[in-house]
């Protein structure tokens, strides 16, 4: 269980910064423009996830990351239910992005973050480990994906207290 401790800890802070902005941000309904473009910034931050993925997989990832902090590996099996899961989650919030699903851009603003932590991240770690850290090549690419997304997410909503109008008031799951 210790082994999903650094990953867990970075997610849960990915996780409490889309909080925070599904919270304070919103998309009025003429952003459908926005959002539709958004939504396509999505769908290819989980092609380049999905990428980084299988490049994680296939460099043991899940045994090399535990091993940076002395924490035993992360069972593969766990590593992959894992990540599938959220690519799962990610391409389900596809149309609610457009749609302007507050859950679906709770979703999408967790990946653009984590897409540029991985970023930064897995050079980092290369770094710290003095070799190729599994994920690294893949990581610059999946951070360039999360800015792109951050940007389109923040083209398609507007701070909570520019609301226009009262029918917008309510918050949509």
């Amino acid at each position: 269980m210790l082994n999903v401790i650094p990953s867990m800890f970075v997610l849960g802070l990915a996780a409490l910064a889309a909080l925070r902005l599904v919270l304070n941000r919103w998309s009025p309904p003429e952003n459908a423009t926005e959002r539709l473009v958004a939504a396509r910034a999505l769908a290819f931050a989980i092609a380049v996830q999905s990428i980084h993925f299988a490049e994680e997989a296939a460099t043991g990832f899940h045994e090399r990351l535990g091993a940076v902090f002395g924490l035993p590996g992360m069972p593969f099996s766990g590593f992959v239910v894992f990540n599938v899961t959220w690519i799962v989650i990610w391409v389900a919030a596809v149309p609610g992005l457009r749609s302007g699903r507050t859950a679906a851009f709770f979703v999408a603003w967790f990946l653009a973050i984590a897409a540029m932590a991985n970023g930064m991240a897995h050079p980092l770690l290369a770094i710290a480990d003095g070799r190729y850290f599994p994920g690294l090549v893949s990581s610059p690419l999946l951070a360039v994906a999360g800015v792109w997304l951050w940007l389109r997410l923040s083209r398609a909503t507007l701070p909570r207290d520019q609301r226009t109008s009262p029918s917008s008031r309510s918050v949509r799951l």
